[in-house]
């Protein structure tokens, strides 16, 4: 009996651990954290979840991009995307083509939508 109740304890412990494992493997925050470290770009977003804010990773920065939504074509989509840099100082270096490469990644996710980025990064766009 006391054989059975270990084998079954060690079974549940295995399951466990076979979660939690995978779980940690499909985390975003961490593909996002691994992704901005090795300078890749990632695209994390709910789109489910209009409420929710998307964060963006490319060449070590990180954006945040803020959704809204309005009604176009006779249905409600996200019409306009604010996005801003979490910290611009990470912003060295970047041109405006890498600004336009990324909103051609946010254009993928959100094809009718307008972007708007932060005053910095606007008056950059203009020139």
């Amino acid at each position: 009996m006391i054989v059975l109740m270990i084998r079954f304890l060690l079974l549940l412990v295995i399951v466990y651990v076979i979660y939690v494992t995978l779980r940690y493997l499909f985390n975003n925050e961490r593909k996002l954290k691994a992704a901005k470290e090795k300078g890749a770009f990632f695209f994390e977003d709910d789109a489910k979840n209009v409420r929710k804010n998307f964060l963006l990773t490319y060449k070590g920065a990180l954006f945040e991009g803020e959704k809204y939504m309005d009604n176009v074509n006779g249905t409600f989509t996200v019409a306009s995307i604010f996005i801003h840099a979490t910290d611009e100082f990470q912003l060295d270096g970047f041109t405006k083509e890498n600004f336009l490469w990324i909103e051609q990644q946010v254009h993928l996710h959100y094809p009718h939508a307008t972007i708007y980025w932060n005053d910095t990064i606007e008056q950059l766009l203009r020139c």
